[in-house]
């Protein structure tokens, strides 16, 4: 039964308040729209489709679906099948090679060496670089795969990125969405969340709605028009932006009147040790810029480059 072209947010915010398990995209489950997979308790589980992985062609997603009469056992058959060096990158990518338990890097180092694959009379004969399977490439951190993860399908199963940033934001006495259950109409509070919505209807006023999304749900603030010009750079370029203000209640819906707001985008980027940076790049020249960059120079590139991984929210005016 396939999903369309459901939200991708909403499917693990939704899936997860409901109990809904959420399988991962797989090369030999996933077809290209989002799934119902056969139930296995309660409910049906979703599988997600090749359709959430960013730059990918339905075209060659076709074929290898096509292709796949019994479950590939290698990244070389795929390939034989028709399937472009092109997709299986970002295939790899979006680590959808977990059932031929090839995870994400090394999936990536196998993919690469297909590129001096045999051809023409010499096809069939094992690859030179055949024996590379045998080098040991560094592990990734949860938060590297999770950030990863957004790149390639703006999304992630394994964690969300504000739960990373949870015990800085505890410091700074900001509560989860889930918190506001135990607050009443009036009290002040703090909250934290990635920027999903921020809309400004005509008939409001000049009021700003914007609607966050943390790992624990998503939080609804009001912002007044007075309010938005004093913080329009903060709202309108933070990717985590934290709010200060009062708790609204009015019946079962819950709001937070914004005072005060703070740009925390810094938050969600990972520091990565020498040796991630060595893999990633095979010299300092192949970067953007010049080879004599200094490491803070890198270190700041690099940082704008996750931070643009996040979306900075659906305007609607």
């Amino acid at each position: 039964m396939p999903m369309g072209f459901y939200q991708p947010a909403q499917i693990i915010y939704d899936a997860q308040k409901h109990g809904v398990e959420v399988l991962p995209i797989d090369i030999n489950y996933s077809r290209w729209d989002n799934i119902l997979e056969e139930r296995t308790g309660k409910y049906c589980p979703i599988r997600l489709g090749f359709r959430q992985v960013t730059g990918l062609r339905e075209e060659d997603m076709q074929i290898l679906i096509a292709a796949r009469e019994q479950p590939f056992t290698s990244i070389q058959s795929i390939r034989d099948a028709g399937v472009s060096q092109t997709a299986l990158e970002k295939l790899a990518d979006a680590d959808a090679f977990r059932s031929l338990g090839i995870d994400r890097r090394s999936a990536l180092w196998e993919v690469s060496a297909l590129n001096d694959r045999p051809t023409g009379m010499y096809e069939g004969q094992p690859m030179e670089n055949a024996m590379e399977k045998d080098i040991s490439l560094p592990g990734m951190s949860l938060p590297e795969h999770v950030l990863q993860d957004y790149s390639a399908t703006s999304l992630s199963l394994r964690a969300h990125p504000v739960s990373f940033a949870r015990d800085k934001l505890t410091m700074l006495d900001v509560r989860s969405s889930k918190d506001l259950d135990n607050y009443k109409d009036g009290d002040p509070i703090k909250v934290s969340g990635l920027v999903l919505v921020r809309q400004r209807p005509g008939t409001a006023s000049g009021i700003v709605f914007i609607t966050l999304e943390d790992e624990t749900g998503v939080v609804n603030l009001v912002v007044f028009k007075h309010i938005f010009e004093k913080y329009r750079k903060e709202i309108v370029r933070a990717k985590l932006l934290m709010a200060e203000g009062k708790l609204q209640r009015e019946g079962e819906v819950t709001h937070v009147i914004v005072s005060r707001c703070y740009d925390l985008s810094a938050l969600l980027t990972v520091s990565k040790t020498e040796d991630s940076d060595a893999f990633m790049t095979l010299s300092k020249a192949d970067e953007d810029g010049t080879e004599y960059d200094t490491k803070d120079q890198r270190l700041k590139k690099q940082k704008a480059a996750q931070l643009d991984i996040f979306h900075g929210g659906r305007n609607f005016r």
